[in-house]
């Protein structure tokens, strides 16, 4: 699992490439760092790349959106294939982030 963050047109967008499952929540976790102290820009996260995503990297979206919400920051999730979408529509995180 590889994550990579980068600035672009005054958003932090987080890149997420691979499987983000258990064994790579931990690492994801560290990555996203920058993400959760972020105040004013919003927030893309890119998923057009990533195969997988476990309920504990569900639960990593639901920690940005959290600290993101009170600060005024929208959450964007953008690039999911057919697979990540399904998830998002079970479990009913469709409602809860906005998608691009």
């Amino acid at each position: 699992m590889n994550t990579t963050i980068k600035e672009q047109d005054n958003n932090l967008v987080a890149y997420f490439e691979g499987r983000l499952d258990t064994a790579a929540t931990p690492q994801t976790e560290r990555a996203l760092a920058p993400l959760i102290s972020s105040e004013g820009k919003d927030i893309i996260l890119d998923c057009t790349k990533l195969e997988y995503i476990s309920s504990s990297g569900l639960r990593l979206f639901l920690n940005v959106l959290k600290n993101a919400k009170p600060k005024g920051v929208h959450v964007y999730v953008t690039g999911m294939n057919a697979s990540i979408r399904s998830v998002f529509t079970m479990t009913g995180f469709m409602n809860l982030f906005e998608i691009k």
